[in-house]
């Protein structure tokens, strides 16, 4: 007999990204609001990065405004303002996020051993609810608690005898104040996903460590850490793409021209050198220029991430 042909007839293909829209085309119709939306308020604006390359005249608009090439990119690094808020920028950014991943961690491995359900349940519950406070609301009660006559410096006059601190208007303790605010309002999230970390930990890994006749502390240093170590990576290297972002709601609720030298970032010097001295192509260059080194620092941070701890979005 003779063999059967095993050459297979070649079938054209029908698109298949036209058969997954048929199939799936109510999905779809479902997202038209959300990128209209997002095409009308994110990419939209992005028309007015023009300005950055302009000597930008509101009256006279983008199209009469005089071109004036990178000269509002130059003048960034010859205002001794803007590199000074370059600097605070860094600074904040870097502490913000050094103590919201350590904090975070020691707080979850602590919260970890507590065995009462109850007292575990409440602390957590007690430490994630600032983080669904505004800034707005924060603020006010800081400028409550911290001012000259606030109920700290009542506390500390009261009890120490120390005369009252200007905490919001000191520019050496503004910096420390802004940190530790943010994190008092934001290490509980940090804190759910580490919890939520050690609790996928394999217990058999504990069984094995305490037949070993190791300590809590032992198996807590040589079983829980390592066990986090992959999370601890992805968080810390993602945090990188924050490092020019050393939050806008927060320090502009709380600064003043007392603290400029110490407290003004890229975002608040944007709005004043923009919105309020009239400054906009140079306002729009110094927040495309952080734009652009974020993106960066965005991409590198995902790349490491997907290199250290196998993270991925895609």
């Amino acid at each position: 007999m003779k063999p059967k042909s095993t050459t297979k007839l070649y079938h054209p293909r029908k698109n298949p990204w036209s058969k997954e829209i048929k199939r799936n085309w109510p999905l779809y119709v479902l997202c038209i609001p959300s990128l209209a939306f997002v095409s009308i308020f994110a990419y939209g604006p992005m028309v007015g990065l023009l300005m950055a390359f302009q000597d930008y005249k509101p009256w006279l608009g983008i199209t009469g405004s005089d071109w004036i090439g990178l000269d509002n990119f130059e003048r960034i690094f010859q205002y001794e303002d803007a590199n000074q808020a370059i600097v605070n920028t860094l600074i904040i950014a870097v502490s913000k996020i050094i103590v919201g991943i350590i904090v975070p961690i020691v707080m979850a491995i602590l919260l970890s051993e507590i065995r009462n359900v109850g007292i575990k349940k409440s602390i957590q519950t007690l430490v994630y609810l600032p983080h669904f406070l505004s800034w707005v609301t924060v603020a006010g009660m800081m400028i409550d608690l911290l001012g000259l006559e606030g109920g700290i410096n009542h506390l500390l006059t009261s009890l120490f005898g120390i005369e009252p601190v200007y905490f919001l208007g000191d520019p050496a303790l503004f910096r420390p104040t802004i940190v530790i605010s943010d994190l008092w309002k934001n290490f509980g999230f940090g804190m759910i996903v580490y919890l939520a970390t050690i609790a996928g930990i394999d217990p058999s890994y504990y069984e094995a460590a305490e037949i070993d006749g190791a300590t809590r502390r032992q198996q807590i240093w040589h079983v829980t850490l390592p066990s986090m170590m992959p999370m601890i990576i992805v968080i810390a290297t993602l945090s990188l793409g924050n490092i020019l972002d050393a939050g806008f709601d927060q320090i502009f609720n709380l600064y003043n021209p007392l603290v400029y030298s110490t407290g003004d970032i890229i975002d608040t010097y944007v709005y004043r050198s923009s919105l309020l001295n009239g400054q906009y192509g140079f306002g729009t260059a110094v927040g495309l220029f952080k734009s652009v080194i974020s993106f960066i620092l965005i991409v590198i941070s995902y790349r490491l991430a997907y290199k250290l701890a196998n993270y991925r979005i895609f």
